[in-house]
């Protein structure tokens, strides 16, 4: 390992390996003399790793990847978070290479991260065959396409390449897209090939290259705020949260005392229980919700029994078994305002189970 907290040069890493949580300590800088060209600085090819960034950054490689989570030629249940770090002059020019890939079944989860100077066919990331990539609070600054299809990504793509489209997603939820540009003309910020497309929040485009996105097929896309030098409109920031929040009315609930949203702290305050097919720590989050939380005023007026919001690793399938018996509700995440079903339950040891394999928030109501 170097000093700053990760390896010296291209590693891959599998569900054999025996450090799966990086935590950096300084920025760490790659170059040609380090990792082959090409070639990723490091691979995550099946289980599940964390890179905690600590507001350090990842410099190059100048001539490959700096992340690559999946394999190229066989689907994987690869996962990777990655916290708090920038991500900056990395891919290689005049390639099909850019920052970081999520391919085959692979799934990245992000927070608070920037992308900054990087170059290549799609200077930033790209979800392909499979790939899944979730993006929170996100800032895409002076990346390049340097290479590639003319009407492809400059920033960001997604390419489905024969999958069904909700196979291979690219999620971004809160996100700053500035001064991105390409050498090539006629080309989109975002591009979408066979895949899915979610922006949510609040979005802000500003002094691009290109248009800003494009896709055929898309959901999720609500609180776009445009503002680009070759699109039109002119808002140069986000709404303020107090000011969204303002336009409508709060649901009328008590609310309940705040809970530490660890799986073992969560479960051990409620009472119930959750499974996941690749375990707990694989991606999946879960919060428990007040009425407030829910936001739908016919709901809390049935006096509803327990709530939570699942997140995160979902398609891989989540299983939770509420303490009490009743009939449970379901609020579609992907749909806005969100859709509600009613799931079918299994009554186990007292308890009442679901099952669900896309986020959302699950309400058990009284039977």
């Amino acid at each position: 390992m170097a000093p700053c907290g990760l390896p010296v040069s291209y590693a891959g890493f599998t569900s054999a390996s025996t450090i799966t949580t990086f935590n950096m300590t300084a920025d760490c800088y790659f170059n040609s003399s380090a990792v082959q060209t090409g070639w990723p600085f490091l691979r995550f090819e099946s289980g599940a790793f964390t890179i905690n960034g600590n507001g350090f950054s990842i410099i190059g490689p100048s001539n490959g990847y700096a992340i690559i989570v999946g394999l190229p030629t066989a689907d994987t249940t690869a996962v990777l978070d990655l916290n708090n770090v920038t991500i900056r002059d990395a891919g290689r020019a005049n390639a099909f290479n850019q920052a970081v890939i999520v391919q085959r079944g692979a799934r990245l989860n992000s927070r608070n991260i920037i992308f900054r100077n990087n170059v290549g066919a799609g200077g930033a990331i790209s979800a392909i065959r499979g790939g899944k990539a979730y993006l929170e609070n996100v800032e895409f600054l002076n990346n390049r396409k340097t290479y590639g299809t003319v009407g492809a990504g400059i920033v960001a793509s997604v390419q489905g390449e024969g999958r069904p489209a909700a196979d291979t997603v690219l999620s971004i939820t809160g996100g700053i897209f500035e001064g991105n540009n390409t050498v090539l003309s006629n080309d989109i910020v975002i591009s979408v090939v066979g895949g899915t497309l979610q922006l949510q929040d609040c979005i802000i485009f500003r002094s691009n290259q290109g248009s800003n996105y494009r896709t055929s097929v898309a959901y999720g896309i609500n609180g776009i705020v445009m503002d680009n030098s070759s699109n039109q409109g002119n808002r140069s920031r986000c709404p303020s949260k107090r000011k969204r929040e303002e336009k409508a009315p709060t649901p009328t609930a008590t609310p309940r005392p705040q809970i530490a949203a660890t799986h073992v702290a969560l479960q051990a305050a409620t009472g119930a229980t959750f499974r996941t097919t690749f375990g707990l720590d694989s991606g999946v989050h879960f919060r428990q919700l007040d009425g407030a939380g829910i936001g739908v005023q016919s709901i809390i007026d049935t006096g509803f029994l327990e709530a939570f919001d699942v997140y995160g690793y979902v398609e891989q399938g989540v299983e939770v078994c509420f303490p009490q018996i009743g009939r449970v509700i379901f609020l579609d995440a992907n749909t806005s305002p969100r859709a509600i079903t009613a799931l079918e339950s299994t009554v186990v040891n007292g308890q009442t189970c679901v099952s669900i394999n896309s986020p959302g928030s699950l309400v058990l109501l009284p039977g």
